[in-house]
């Protein structure tokens, strides 16, 4: 068969340097020619979002940032960017702040600058996730891709080594799902490739030294080619088993995501041999899984769903509303059995 695809590339401004934050947002708020800035950070962040932005024009600075992004909440930052005169959204934190911001974009159509200050890789994708009902819903729209994405390292260091681990583990989630996701092709799965080289390299020298500038470095440029991969490949199996999770059982987003993708690539391996030799190389193994388990390890990572609130009675229901959702690309086909033998390994917290 000839190869055939399509490539789409996200149309953003990428500026990643160290302790330039507060330069770059002053500049970009002059170049986008705005006037009032709504501040969207959690309350962690909000003394780092008052130091970036005070060069910047700022209506107001909004603090209730709830992860999974309620659709209440996403109405409530509607209402409050209104009512301000709003014409351009700062998001600072992590994914449930640029989720925040996402979702008034997506009814606005505001221009947004993102600052992370973790791995979620949500700042490189047009990819929005609302919460109703014990639902995610989630989408595509160019609305809430930021039009500029502003990588300051050093406002990553003060990241908690079990939320770095966690949040980086998510970042190879979304590279190792770009492999097999609906949209993959050589140019995601080359970006992703890559991704979980820098991101196997960045994790163990972050565990062993939080400040390495070098190993953030490496996790946070890591990070940005894994979410670049994800926009373009899509959601595959992991992504959809992991939403449900979050939406429905209310679990943390990033530790559900490291929790969940040993079960995943075990699962799909053995009827994906490029992504098997992808992953195994990147982690410097002759398994993918082996080198999987070995980075776990390595960094002490999440490894049960019990240990994140998760019943083993609900295994069933869960069972029920993730089946639907995957993708009828996924290398291998998919039954409830199968979800049921995976959910249940990764409650328990085996190394598949």
């Amino acid at each position: 068969m000839t190869l055939q695809f399509e490539h789409v590339s996200p149309r953003q401004r990428v500026l990643f340097g160290n302790g330039n934050a507060t330069e770059d947002l002053a500049a970009e708020a002059a170049r986008l020619k705005t006037q009032n800035a709504m501040v969207i950070s959690s309350r962690r962040y909000a003394d780092v979002a008052e130091t970036i932005t005070q060069d910047a024009k700022v209506a107001l600075h909004y603090h209730d940032v709830v992860e999974h992004v309620p659709a209440a909440a996403a109405e409530a930052a509607r209402t409050a960017a209104a009512s301000h005169n709003v014409d351009l959204l700062v998001a600072v934190g992590g994914g449930s702040a640029i989720g925040l911001a996402k979702a008034v974009a997506l009814t606005t159509g505001l221009p947004i600058v993102a600052v992370p200050t973790g791995y979620a890789g949500s700042e490189a994708t047009n990819v929005w996730g609302i919460t109703a009902d014990h639902r995610k819903t989630t989408g595509v729209d160019d609305r809430v891709l930021p039009a500029s994405v502003i990588y300051d390292v050093e406002l990553t260091l003060s990241l908690p080594v079990a939320l770095s681990m966690a949040s980086g583990l998510n970042a190879v989630a979304h590279c190792i799902d770009s492999l097999w996701a609906p949209r993959a092709h050589p140019v995601n799965a080359a970006l992703a490739t890559e991704g979980i080289r820098l991101l196997a390299g960045g994790l163990p020298a972050v565990k062993a030294d939080p400040s390495s500038v070098v190993g953030r470095e490496q996790m946070l440029s890591g990070a940005f080619l894994a979410a670049t991969a994800f926009a373009s490949a899509g959601a595959g199996m992991h992504h959809k088993i992991c939403h449900v999770l979050g939406g429905a059982f209310n679990l943390p987003h990033a530790a559900t995501h490291a929790v969940i993708l040993p079960h995943v690539t075990a699962f799909n391996i053995p009827d994906a041999p490029d992504a098997k030799k992808r992953i195994a190389a990147e982690l410097g193994s002759a398994d993918a899984s082996t080198g999987l388990a070995g980075l776990y390890s390595s960094i002490d990572a999440p490894r049960s769903l019990a240990d994140l609130g998760f019943r083993e009675d609900r295994i069933p229901e869960a069972v029920n509303l993730i089946l639907p959702q995957i993708p009828p690309s996924n290398p291998r086909s998919v039954e409830a059995a199968d979800l049921e033998r995976l959910l249940r390994s990764a409650w328990k917290g085996n190394t598949p």
